[in-house]
């Protein structure tokens, strides 16, 4: 049976989202191209591996050659020091669409962040694809992708569809992932479906399963055909039974983006 793709690159394939991806997306591309700045384990025969750090332009276009689509997971995961956040996240995201518009890759799937928007208030009910409001300069980072997928969908005809990914693990860990989380099953749904949409143009959609509590309104996610099969709820009583109520008050809780809103400058030095 004829796949979709012939060739996809995943980057940071290594990592805890990249490593679901590598194992989910082979249904949809005869060969994946792992891309990590770390060496990749027990490839499988149609795999291949490439090993750079995204802020080498040269490495990062080269990785792109031949590519129908790319999964840009890779870059700094948290917030740090200014100088890893412009190599990583903005260099490096800049040299990724560079790849896809000199090598004419037809869609990038980002994985941006709940960072981007961190700022806003869980009670404003606002969409999955709000106006930017960053919690951090790593959140800043992915307003930055988002506005440079944005422009070389509207100049270069390069589809885009930037994923703010809330909570991605295998299981919730707190009373926020009871709204906040994305199961590793509904992540690969919900990639696959932005790969194959019949038309992605730009899109920003939130990366959320199917949970009961839905502070954020995902319905603008609809065209790509994303329906989430996971929900927070069965861990609901095993999360309030082990962990306290957070203080109502506090800026952590009353925002989309949690403890990144309590963050300082991450080049302060501590106080000896």
């Amino acid at each position: 049976m004829t796949k979709p793709f012939k060739k996809i690159l995943i980057t940071g394939a290594a990592g805890r989202l990249g490593s679901e991806l590598r194992r989910g997306l082979v249904p949809l591309a005869d060969r994946l191209v792992l891309a990590d700045r770390v060496e990749i384990a027990d490839l499988q025969p149609n795999e291949e591996a490439c090993v750079f750090d995204l802020s080498d332009e040269a490495a990062t276009i080269a990785a792109t050659e031949g590519c129908d689509a790319i999964v840009h997971m890779g870059g700094a995961p948290l917030e740090r020091p200014w100088n890893e956040i412009l190599d990583s996240n903005i260099r490096g995201s800049y040299h990724i669409y560079e790849g896809a518009r000199k090598h004419r890759v037809k869609r990038v799937i980002y994985a941006s962040s709940v960072h981007a928007i961190g700022y806003h208030r869980i009670d404003d009910h606002i969409k999955g694809n709000a106006v930017g409001r960053p919690d951090s300069l790593y959140g800043v980072s992915k307003c930055f992708v988002e506005a440079l997928a944005s422009l070389y969908w509207d100049k270069f005809g390069i589809e885009s569809a930037c994923v703010r990914i809330f909570s991605s693990f295998p299981e919730p860990a707190d009373r926020r992932m009871l709204w906040s989380w994305l199961s590793f099953d509904d992540c690969v749904r919900l990639v696959s479906a932005a790969l194959t949409a019949p038309h992605l143009g730009f899109s920003v959609v939130a990366g959320m399963s199917d949970n009961k509590v839905k502070p954020v309104d995902n319905s603008q996610a609809g065209h790509l055909g994303y329906a989430p099969q996971d929900s927070s709820e069965p861990y609901r009583e095993a999360l309030e039974a082990k962990t306290d109520p957070a203080d109502p008050m506090a800026p952590s809780t009353r925002c989309i983006g949690g403890w990144f809103v309590n963050l300082g400058h991450p080049d302060d030095v501590a106080p000896e």
